[in-house]
């Protein structure tokens, strides 16, 4: 029986090419030249994505922020004045034990519940 080659039969056309020096160097060093670039595109990615990623969470910040005590108080200043003493006996002279139940007014369209 005759024995096979083991390298691959490549034509004329196909021997100076850059596609078959980069395989034949790739069979000696596979890390040189896959594993490396590969891990180096990951780590400069990495490098590169940093400062995007800072720029949405600033962005964000800047539209979400933390509301000072000054600025809390001075969101109803169009609503009454608060006394707590006065809010519990206008609570506590409310007659809670005298109420009946009202369905919600449904949007046209919308679903009512009913069966």
């Amino acid at each position: 029986m005759g024995v096979f080659q083991t390298k691959k039969f490549r034509g004329a056309a196909e021997k100076g090419t850059f596609a078959t020096r980069y395989r034949a160097l790739m069979a000696k060093h596979p890390f040189f030249l896959f594993g490396l670039p590969f891990m180096s595109i990951i780590v400069a990615g990495s490098f590169i994505l940093t400062p995007a990623t800072a720029i949405r969470y600033e962005k964000h910040d800047r539209r979400v922020r933390q509301m000072t005590r000054e600025e809390e108080l001075g969101i109803g200043k169009a609503a009454r004045k608060f006394n707590m003493k006065d809010e519990y006996y206008r609570l506590a002279a409310k007659d809670i034990d005298n109420w009946e139940q009202r369905r919600v007014k449904r949007l046209p369209g919308e679903h009512d519940g009913v069966l």
